[in-house]
């Protein structure tokens, strides 16, 4: 007898986590390793959201609040997302989840039934499918290039759609390119979803952290017909340096909402009570570690790219946003595993392999680290790239 559900059993492995979590496991046994896989922030969470946490979990935030989230929290974010996004949400809308991730889940549950596909545009982040999948759904890869600055045409888009199409997903800022999509082009993906009804999953997590002229865009706030087809997905993991509270949230359009929250109410029930508090405060509190953040990663971003243009047998395309770079590696002649592997074993330098993401030509490499320790790893990175 088969114990494992097919839909599970068919699902592969998160290989982020499994170099972040290898690379750790070296560490422990005593070897320098030179982490650029990781996708968290290496900042400590600001003092002010931790005091938040501790005062209330002090003054007994340690019961059920209602599944969606604290009615306070909710409208927090309501605010906010009037504030920076041009979004008008009612905070029942609003449903606060075990983090981004979680809200995708819950968002693609409720939405998407046996055999609908759901468009993805590769280089993907690596849960989209497989969440696509477990849901029942055909996960619709659409190939993106570098020339295009990895991002989704309107033309694509088109060509991919059939009577099945039931969602698109957007990223951006992206995970893993860092691309970032104008107005204009949002406006022409929207052109299309509207022409057919096609939901869109629109993964903003990574809002804060745009670099140079980019801006961001909420393709939701474009108009009242795309805010009636979009899903907005954000959380306060990347921007907040929270990571490990597990906090994200959906905001969607009110029959949506209402399916989020029934699949939570019989999941998952609330998410950490006093972590919620944090939450408030990160919102309603102090913003300039945002801006401090964002101008320390873009310092950062300018130095990667600045080495990594000077590289030989690799090619990449300036990110403008997020805190990663999409290193094209096809010339080495390497599968993007191989390559991983090799430079892991050989040089103590941790990147992800690029078929994560639905590319095997690339690898992924974060830089939300220190500055000595991307020196480091780049210096061993363009050894190893000369080698080959």
């Amino acid at each position: 007898m088969d114990m494992i559900s097919p839909s599970i059993a068919a699902l592969t492995p998160s290989l982020t986590l499994k170099v972040t979590n290898r690379a750790k496991a070296m560490k422990a046994s005593g070897e320098e390793v030179y982490g650029l896989a990781g996708g968290e922030p290496e900042m400590d969470t600001p003092e002010n959201i931790k005091q938040a946490a501790i005062a209330a979990l002090n003054n007994g935030a340690t019961k059920y609040t209602p599944s969606a989230g604290l009615p306070a929290l909710r409208q927090a974010i309501a605010e906010k997302l009037k504030r920076e996004n041009n979004l008008e949400y009612d905070f029942t809308q609003i449903t606060v989840g075990a983090g981004a991730k979680h809200a995708c889940f819950n968002a693609i549950m409720a939405t998407v039934s046996e055999g609908d596909e759901v468009i993805i545009p590769a280089p993907y982040w690596v849960s989209y499918p497989e969440m696509v999948r477990m849901c029942g759904g055909i996960p619709v890869i659409v190939e993106t290039t570098a020339e295009n600055g990895w991002k989704l045409t309107a033309e694509q888009f088109e060509e991919a759609m059939t009577p099945r199409t039931k969602m698109v997903i957007l990223t951006t800022p992206n995970n893993p390119t860092g691309s970032v999509y104008s107005e204009e082009e949002l406006r022409a993906l929207g052109e299309v979803a509207l022409s057919e009804d096609i939901l869109i999953l629109a993964d903003e997590i990574y809002e804060h952290l745009v670099y140079g002229d980019a801006k961001h865009v909420s393709i939701a706030s474009l108009s009242p017909e795309l805010y009636d087809l979009t899903i907005t997905i954000n959380g306060f993991s990347k921007g907040y340096a929270m990571t490990g509270w597990r906090l994200g949230y959906s905001a969607a359009p009110a029959a949506i909402a209402k399916a989020i929250q029934m699949i939570q109410d019989h999941t998952t029930s609330n998410v950490c009570t006093f972590a919620q508090y944090g939450g408030i405060e990160a919102l309603t509190g102090d913003q300039s570690f945002i801006s401090d953040m964002r101008d320390e990663y873009d310092m950062r971003r300018q130095y990667v790219y600045s080495r990594l243009s000077a590289i030989p047998n690799i090619s990449v395309v300036e990110p403008q946003g997020a805190f990663y770079f999409f290193v094209d590696t096809s010339r080495l002649g390497l599968t993007s595993l191989n390559l991983c592997d090799k430079l892991l074993e050989r040089y103590k330098v941790a990147a992800v392999p690029g078929i994560a993401f639905g590319n095997d030509r690339a690898i992924r490499i974060s830089y939300c680290t220190t500055l000595d320790i991307l020196k480091e790893a780049l210096d061993r990175f363009e050894e190893f790239c000369k080698a080959h």
